[in-house]
């Protein structure tokens, strides 16, 4: 048996006035997701269980049928995974965005979507000014960065900086124990960044400076079994974002990784897909996430998001499907959204999202003639994330 998860991170949305009380994923133009989904068992699912803020870190590993409960201790060791950092049990990993804050206020989650050649010069200054024997920075993609810390920080109370967009900041600092250190650190860096060379030239093109670090998403080392422990089988993640890689990575998946994949709107597709098609003709279990949907969620771009939609439809689903069908092994092709990040609010939301399962002895209980949210939610069919996909997709 072929198994293929392919996720569109954030896709799920709420209807939209512009839209004419439509969704992207109405309006969008995926002609192999609607044929498919008139053979799938098609419904909602819920991938962030109660207590839980939404985000890909929850939402995906309970995707992959791992219960974040038993399992998640913060995004930052899923990411430090990524990068090869084997963290020790007294260190604490902190996601570290580099982020634009003006007159006080989150202007800019991303700093612009800073280029990730730009942000390593930048976290290569804040180390040298501000790492030690208890601080190290770790360059990512982007705006995406890590701290490690030893010992500091991990009983704090963080929010993602896409959370608090045009906010005032002061009421969103880190709460807690050690709150003190982390604030300073995340003070000090906006003294040393916003002055740097890089961020003079990013304000003389008109582009937003990276000028403060913020720090969110801390936790210890996790303790996880292995995805062929599991499961029964041996697979790949394809992924532009850390974390999705190091959780791939911290249960024995390998990460296969696709040339001018960004994660964002530029990415490589088509390359997703080549190399998806590639790999599953090696192993049995493919995981595909894009990221591409989500950003132009948290950026309030509804023709980009609607844009993401139809490439993810035209060069990951299509490529993938046509090899399931032709490869001559009975296949299961599930289809969903970790989360919504609906444009009107622009943040990420824990309702249940839609999903189309299809293959071998997959059956359809309702009819539908196309993916999306309303559809979804007429089959009157939900299930938790973990419970789908184990007593399901791998049933």
């Amino acid at each position: 048996m072929k198994y293929a998860l392919l996720i569109a991170d954030g896709m799920n949305d709420r209807p939209l006035r512009e839209l004419e009380g439509r969704t992207p994923l109405e309006v969008a133009h995926k002609p192999n997701m609607d044929e498919l989904v008139k053979n799938s068992l098609v419904g909602l699912v819920s991938n962030v269980p109660k207590g839980f803020k939404p985000g890909s870190d929850i939402a995906i590993m309970s995707m992959l049928g791992f219960e974040p409960q038993n399992y998640y201790t913060g995004r930052g060791p899923l990411e430090a995974a990524n990068l090869g950092i084997v963290l020790s049990d007294n260190q604490v990993a902190f996601r570290c965005n580099l982020v634009t804050i003006c007159d006080g206020k989150m202007v800019d989650y991303s700093a612009g979507h800073i280029r990730s050649e730009e942000s390593k010069v930048l976290i290569q200054e804040l180390n040298k000014k501000l790492g030690g024997d208890k601080l190290k920075f770790y360059s990512g993609v982007s705006y995406r960065h890590l701290l490690i810390t030893e010992g500091i920080g991990d009983e704090l109370k963080t929010t993602p900086p896409h959370d608090i967009m045009g906010e005032e900041i002061e009421k969103y600092l880190p709460q807690g124990k050690d709150q003190e250190i982390v604030r300073e650190l995340m003070f000090k860096s906006q003294e040393i960044l916003e002055n740097h060379e890089v961020n003079r030239v990013r304000v003389d093109l008109g582009e937003n400076p990276a000028n403060m670090i913020w720090l969110w998403g801390q936790g210890r080392r996790p303790s996880l079994p292995s995805f062929e422990e599991r499961y029964g089988v041996r697979g790949f993640v394809i992924s532009a974002v850390d974390l999705v890689n190091g959780l791939g990575k911290l249960l024995g998946l390998k990460v296969v990784k696709v040339p001018q994949a960004t994660g964002y709107y530029d990415t490589n597709y088509q390359g997703k897909g080549e190399y998806a098609v590639k790999n599953l003709k090696k192993y049995d279990f493919c995981f595909v996430h894009l990221e591409a949907t989500d950003e132009a969620g948290h950026n309030g771009e509804v023709m980009e998001k609607i844009k993401a939609i139809e490439a993810f439809d035209r060069y990951i689903v299509g490529p993938v499907y046509n090899y399931l069908k032709n490869c001559g092994k009975d296949f299961r092709i599930l289809i969903s959204s970790d989360h919504a990040t609906p444009i009107a609010v622009r943040t990420h939301t824990d309702e249940p999202v839609a999903f189309m399962c299809a293959g071998s002895d997959i059956k359809p209980e309702i009819k539908v003639s196309s993916f999306n949210e309303k559809n979804a939610r007429g089959t009157l069919i939900e299930y938790a994330g973990p419970q789908f996909i184990q007593e399901v997709f791998f049933k």
